[in-house]
């Protein structure tokens, strides 16, 4: 990739900047402002060598979102006028990866710049459209990931410890595969898990529950790590109104109940493996945090935080998790990277490139 470091002679001239800006809204206030401030070295670098910026996100998935409370943000770090796009997947050609809609785009500016891993992942117009068009380069943002991530594929360093959360093993197999190979432990948490659990015949209730077609080829291998207890929401009426929490054994848990975290002896028997990982990497949240499972999460990124390992951590959810962690200091850790990407991230330690990867060499 053509880092930005390398542009010379570009004063006065017009960048289009493919930013991440995919940030959680609530009642117009933006609650994790993350990817916004990953952005921002790119964004400043380019006006200071005096060039003009339209900036290109989307927000959402289905294009309906607006990016107008990012724009009053952006006002609190960028004084300079600025140009930004609003949600470019309101553009039909954008999804579909319209030659001609990035053409089109393509005539706005006369550099093409990615800063946005955490949609490299996607065969986009404004992310694999946009450089068969314009000199192309990468971001900062882009640069740091691929140089982080890169590490995780050429790992040396043992025991590597890989916490795995969110859901649908069909997606996940092929990392899962991949790293049964290079990391010493693999832990399954979050929805990932019910997939698991209902292979090995155990009840799930009313959890989520995807694709299990391919978990008996794995579920033997002495690296696969799966909660011995975890939390479940119990069905509301038996206790009066609202639902209950409650720890069960995996071998507990009953048809009406949902599972919502890993337990607390789960906790425990994972607390000397981190302490021992002299690598982890962690993709997802290990139970439904925005629905009461948030409790293991924290406990165990708080372990992890507080090692003095190698850490990598990645996808939106848990990104969200650790901000609202307020752990001291989490951003000076040298050892510590978090990834921009959910995604992507996962990806990309599959593949080891994104199309908007390729795209930019």
């Amino acid at each position: 990739m053509k880092s930005i470091k390398n542009l010379k002679n570009i004063k006065g001239k017009t960048a289009l900047v493919r930013v991440d800006f995919n940030v959680p809204i609530k009642n117009g206030k933006i609650e994790d402002d993350f990817r916004i401030k990953k952005a921002l070295p790119t964004i400043k670098f380019l006006q200071k060598k005096g060039v003009k910026v339209i900036l290109i996100s989307h927000i959402g998935k289905d294009g309906k979102q607006s990016l107008k409370p990012v724009v009053n943000y952006l006002k609190k770090f960028i004084k300079k006028d600025i140009v930004l796009f609003e949600n470019i997947r309101r553009q039909e050609g954008e999804t579909k990866n319209s030659s001609e809609f990035a053409k089109k785009l393509s005539k706005l500016g006369e550099i093409y710049v990615n800063d946005a891993f955490s949609v490299s992942h996607r065969n986009h117009a404004s992310i694999v459209g946009l450089p068969k068009y314009l000199p192309s380069y990468a971001g900062f943002q882009l640069e740091e990931e691929v140089k982080n991530l890169s590490k995780i594929t050429k790992n040396k360093k043992h025991p590597f410890l890989f916490i795995l959360g969110g859901a649908k093993f069909s997606t996940k197999m092929p990392l899962i595969k991949k790293y049964l190979k290079l990391a010493d432990h693999i832990f399954i948490g979050g929805a990932l898990l019910n997939d698991f659990l209902k292979a090995k015949g155990y009840e799930v209730g009313k959890s989520l529950v995807s694709d299990t077609k391919g978990i008996k080829e794995i579920l033997g291998n002495r690296k696969l790590i799966l909660p011995e207890d975890v939390i479940v929401s119990l069905p509301a009426g038996r206790h009066g109104s609202g639902n209950k929490l409650m720890n069960k054994k995996i071998s507990e848990i009953k048809k009406s109940e949902i599972i919502l975290d890993v337990g607390s002896s789960t906790e425990k028997i994972l607390a000397p493996i981190i302490k021992k990982s002299k690598l982890i990497v962690w993709n997802g949240p290990l139970g439904k945090y925005e629905e009461g499972g948030d409790k293991a999460t924290k406990a165990i990124l708080k372990l992890v935080l507080e090692s003095k390992n190698q850490v990598v951590i990645g996808g939106g959810d848990i990104v969200n998790v650790l901000s609202k962690l307020k752990a001291k200091n989490y951003k000076l850790k040298a050892n510590l990277f978090v990834s921009t990407g959910g995604g992507a991230t996962l990806d990309f330690l599959s593949n080891g490139t994104l199309p908007g990867i390729k795209a930019l060499g």
